[in-house]
């Protein structure tokens, strides 16, 4: 099939599944695996030049309302007639769906199977871990540092944060993505900030952002450590979550889950692939 992906998390499902190479046109933002590379873009997700897309005849697009601004595309996407899904995930067990969802759509439903019982042979073996843990850490994911963004209870992060023997400080509020304050995160006094901030990249953020704040110095003498997540393990709702869930487990407690390193995701993805 001619497919055409508008978000990076969409990219990543094609590629567990084996059909990258199907993939006629992506986003702009698309920058995983590296074989997309030389793909034709498209412009920003939120921004697609859809005269360009609709021009390479697609047979199916992949849209996502997990980025806030998608609808526009799929107006268009409507408009035009142009064959399209849309997925809009919010827990990994939505991811899972999708995941199955699009192997039927595409013929590759016995990868999609395989993909999907790896993912949660995974959650699995966290779980069990995380209900050994006496001591869970609260963790503040700053998904925007002003004004303030953090995930609340309907999100992935939530479960990737107990699955790690954590608790999302924000879990108590029952949204997607919640807009708080600074003075709100100090005053729940969050063991852990994991600062993951959207579109920007890792090494462009530093810890001194936030050590510079009023009320870091109260947070500080209460041991909440700063921790720098990778944007495309924890913000991306593909199956790459999982090894941002190994990522933040071996951050929050190493004496009972095993360690990671970054360089071991490029393993396990290869010994899934040959298997699918």
């Amino acid at each position: 099939m001619k497919l055409i992906s508008i978000c990076p998390s969409n990219t990543e499902l094609l590629f567990f599944l084996g059909a990258a190479s199907d993939l006629i046109g992506i986003d702009d933002f698309s920058d995983w695996p590296s074989e997309v590379q030389d793909l034709t873009r498209l412009g920003p997700d939120l921004s697609i030049d859809m005269n360009k897309l609709e021009s390479l005849e697609p047979e199916l697009v992949l849209a996502s309302l997990s980025v806030p601004g998608m609808e526009k595309n799929v107006e268009e996407l409507r408009k035009r007639n142009i064959p399209h899904v849309i997925y809009n995930p919010q827990s990994l067990n939505d991811i899972q769906n999708d995941l199955l969802d699009l192997g039927q759509r595409i013929d590759k439903h016995k990868e999609a199977e395989y993909i999907v019982n790896w993912m949660r042979e995974e959650i699995k073996e966290y779980k069990k871990i995380s209900h050994s843990i006496e001591r869970r850490k609260s963790v503040y994911f700053e998904w925007w540092p002003k004004p303030v963004f953090t995930p609340g209870k309907v999100n992935w992060l939530t479960e990737i944060a107990y699955l790690a023997g954590g608790q999302n400080l924000f879990e108590d509020v029952n949204l997607a993505s919640v807009q708080t304050t600074w003075e709100d995160v100090v005053k729940r006094k969050p063991d852990m900030i994991g600062m993951v901030w959207v579109g920007v990249r890792t090494d462009k953020m530093h810890s001194s952002h936030i050590k510079k704040r009023e009320g870091w110095k109260a947070l500080e003498s209460n041991h909440t450590e700063i921790l720098k997540l990778e944007e495309a393990l924890f913000c991306r709702p593909s199956p790459r979550l999982i090894f941002g869930l190994k990522r933040l487990a071996a951050s929050l407690h190493p004496d009972h889950y095993p360690s990671f390193v970054p360089q071991q995701e490029e393993g396990y993805i290869k010994e899934l692939q040959i298997i699918t």
